[in-house]
């Protein structure tokens, strides 16, 4: 078969622009941008960023919690806040000082102390918190620190030209643990409802095992186009956490 030279010089341009595209959008190598003794944060994409606190427990040891800072135009997103007070002030103040972004608000995705421990810090920084209706029920009957702002199903919120997602698929971890979702860079938040891979179940006394893998299942078809999904708990990865906490959870 004969390629004349024109054909030729098409293809190798074409295949170069492919090349260079992939590689701006797959290859951001992840760092560590902050650590101190009660805080760790992780840069994952140009605008994401996981921040790890941690949480000692009688049954799991010391355990790190995640959560989530997206950030657009000199605005920024929080899900679920550092594990207390002290450490989620630490967060607010590196924001502040090397984002140099205002914080919109912060949404804790459940209400366990590893989601929303720390939430008294962002509201003496007059920080509004949404969270879903059942949510501010639940914190409201442990006596918890209570968001202020609530919603149901749903709700979306601006950063900066971007938005944010935060749904309620359904019960698992918890009966009303939601998701969040940041459609500019394709990171989807699970919290604690989405494990890490090789995970174990977990702290189940707040779950729902048998509802658990129908609404990841359901995650999973709202987001087919998710690259980086972050649990509430280890290491970050991509859809792979949603298929293997189906697993995880079919297995009874």
């Amino acid at each position: 078969m004969k390629i004349n030279m024109k054909t030729l010089a098409i293809i190798l341009f074409s295949l170069t622009v492919l090349s260079c595209g992939s590689q701006k959008k797959g290859n951001f190598k992840a760092k560590e941008v902050y650590k101190s003794e009660l805080l760790t944060i992780t840069q994952i994409s140009d605008h994401s960023f996981i921040h790890t606190s941690f949480k000692q427990t009688n049954d799991f040891g010391n355990v790190p919690c995640n959560g989530l800072v997206v950030k657009n135009n000199n605005e920024t997103i929080v899900y679920d806040t550092p594990i207390n007070d002290q450490s989620s002030e630490e967060l607010i103040q590196w924001i502040n000082r090397n984002l140099h972004s205002k914080i919109n608000a912060v949404i804790p995705t459940h209400f366990h102390d590893d989601s929303s421990g720390g939430l008294k810090a962002f509201h003496q920084h007059n920080i509004p918190s949404y969270s879903y209706s059942k949510t501010i029920e639940l914190a409201k009957e442990n006596h918890f620190v209570v968001p202020q702002n609530s919603f149901n199903d749903a709700v979306t919120l601006k950063v900066g030209d971007e938005k944010t997602i935060t749904k309620f698929f359904g019960e698992g971890h918890t009966r009303d643990n939601v998701v969040g979702y940041f459609p500019a860079e394709d990171i989807l938040f699970g919290g604690c409802l989405l494990k890490e891979l090789e995970a174990g179940k977990g702290y189940l006394g707040d779950a729902n095992v048998s509802a658990w893998s129908t609404t990841v299942e359901k995650v999973r078809k709202e987001y087919p186009n998710v690259k980086i999904v972050v649990p509430g708990h280890g290491e970050y990865g991509d859809k792979k956490l949603l298929d293997y906490t189906i697993l995880l959870f079919r297995r009874q």
